[in-house]
């Protein structure tokens, strides 16, 4: 967490250097109403692409309290401080920075606290609403879709030229003065109107309206019987052959440990959740970048599409599968250390799985690829198989370790993640550049020689060093996990408290 915040510190400190200054104040006016809107869509938008909520409280746990539902809805928003701490700090900086210009009025920067009371309350409503539908077990999928398709949705309308202009119209400099953005931004640079206050006020009331009544719908929202659903066991799986597929090549008890985490994983809500958006959001989100307008000459990106999507598609699993693997198990994590199995099995197994996973997480997003027409070829889909799979490798060399250094305890019924800890997300923020150097390698050799041959050559050296880090890091984790197994099981059989985080 200390990297990624402190790009944001940063960038915070540069806000508060522009806006201090009276003479860019001309521009600061054309900027900060965009700044505002973009600061808006990441706090409603980022964490739920992410799949995490922010820490939250249990209103199931606290249904016993007498505690007043309008103090309970009190703490639920300021909590949604977590979700959005990076535009807090943007905000921040951009209202020291106003209070520094001699040009604006001094109450002119206290008008961004009631920006972000309008994002906390707008959170809390579409936090509360997506984690209530999202436990509806037949509705939960279209949801994520609908949720996908709409994020995605602006990107293409700004590919449209015919489109841009009204676009522009709308979010530039002379936008629709009854945006939130737009009247915060002028108030904030000291443009006090009756109009403008009274746009934010009306704004930030919808959004108390809004908050209060999902977090009241939620509140009396009864999760296990949402989320219950009947069946008169006649009928097997439709995925039993995905199931039952590792007892064909491997005996037991590798065999038996892969198939439980493939019907587990399989079942649970956040896993799936993820999966679903790996191959979905991630065509949508590069798809833009890859190939922009209609017409454009190919580059990059484009020719390495595929790879770009599968990549992003890891790094969406790597909380699920990767960095935790002991977490959905919980206090059931202790029989591997009773069973007659070593801890290196268990290990195995459950990175077969994970590799399985991988694979078939290619696999769609190839299929979406070729669904959609979009120029892959068995070339790149080679590619894309052996460049994710190279970093898996290494991926899964880091989170062995991290499983067994830094377990916890995963509510595999939730489909968003509240928040993950922050070590963990220091671990993913510093060493997925990392573990990406070795396939970066690879496309740089090809670049320089101009073959495919030397792009194989290195990718095949980077496999190699993958599996020696992979064995390594094996023989440590194994080491770690008997030395450590009373701290294992106290950490993942811990209960989620008042506050999940």
């Amino acid at each position: 967490m200390t990297g990624l915040y402190g790009v944001f510190v940063f960038l915070g400190i540069m806000a508060a250097i522009l806006l201090a200054s009276p003479d860019d104040i001309e521009f600061a006016r054309r900027v900060l109403p965009a700044a505002l809107l973009l600061c808006f869509l990441y706090w409603q938008v980022i964490p739920i692409l992410m799949a995490s909520t922010g820490a939250s409280l249990d209103m199931r746990k606290l249904l016993v309290y007498p505690i007043p539902q309008r103090q309970l809805f009190t703490l639920e928003v300021l909590l949604r401080v977590t979700s959005g701490l990076e535009m807090l700090i943007l905000l921040t900086g951009a209202g020291i920075g106003l209070s520094m210009n001699p040009k604006i009025p001094f109450w002119a920067p206290l008008s961004l606290i009631l920006f972000v009371a309008l994002n906390l309350l707008c959170s809390a409503g579409v936090r509360d609403l997506l984690v209530r539908l999202m436990a509806r077990r037949r509705i939960r999928e279209i949801v994520t879709l609908l949720f996908v398709v709409l994020v995605a949705l602006p990107q293409f309308l700004v590919l449209n030229h015919g489109l841009r202009s009204r676009l522009r119209g709308i979010f530039g400099v002379e936008a629709w003065p009854y945006w939130p953005w737009t009247a915060a931004a002028r108030l904030a640079q000291g443009e006090f109107s009756w109009r403008n206050a009274g746009v934010m006020l009306a704004w930030t009331a919808a959004a108390y309206i809004f908050g209060r009544w999902q977090f009241e719908r939620s509140f009396t929202m009864d999760a296990a019987e949402s989320s219950a659903s009947l069946s008169d066991g006649r009928s097997a799986s439709r995925l039993e052959w995905f199931y039952t597929l590792p007892n064909r090549i491997l005996r037991d008890p590798l065999a038996a440990l892969v198939e439980k985490e493939l019907r587990f994983l399989s079942r649970t809500p956040r896993f799936r959740l993820v999966f679903l958006m790996g191959f979905s959001f991630g065509i949508l989100i590069w798809f833009p970048i890859a190939f922009g307008e209609q017409g454009t000459s190919p580059s990059w990106f484009s020719d390495n599409y595929l790879m770009l999507v599968s990549v992003y598609a890891l790094l969406m699993l790597s909380d699920t599968l990767f960095w935790n693997v002991f977490g959905f198990d919980r206090t059931a994590s202790q029989v591997y250390f009773l069973i007659p199995a070593r801890m290196s099995t268990v290990l195995i197994g459950k990175n077969l799985a994970a590799v399985l996973f991988v694979a078939l997480e290619i696999s769609m997003v190839s299929l979406v690829c070729a669904l959609l027409r979009l120029p892959i070829s068995l070339m790149r889909v080679l590619e894309s198989f052996a460049s994710t799979l190279v970093v898996a490798t290494f991926v899964l060399a880091v989170g062995n370790l991290s499983s067994v250094y830094n377990p916890r305890a995963i509510n595999p019924r939730r489909s968003f993640r509240t928040a993950a800890g922050a070590r963990l997300q220091a671990l993913m923020v510093l060493l997925f550049p990392v573990v990406l150097s070795p396939v970066a390698l690879a496309y740089l050799a090809r670049y320089a020689f101009g073959s495919e041959w030397a792009f194989f050559a290195v990718l095949l050296l980077a496999a190699g060093l993958g599996l020696v880090v992979y064995r390594f890091s094996m023989e440590s984790a194994v080491r770690t996990g008997e030395r450590r197994k009373e701290q294992i099981i106290a950490s993942l059989s811990q209960g989620e408290g008042l506050v999940q985080s």
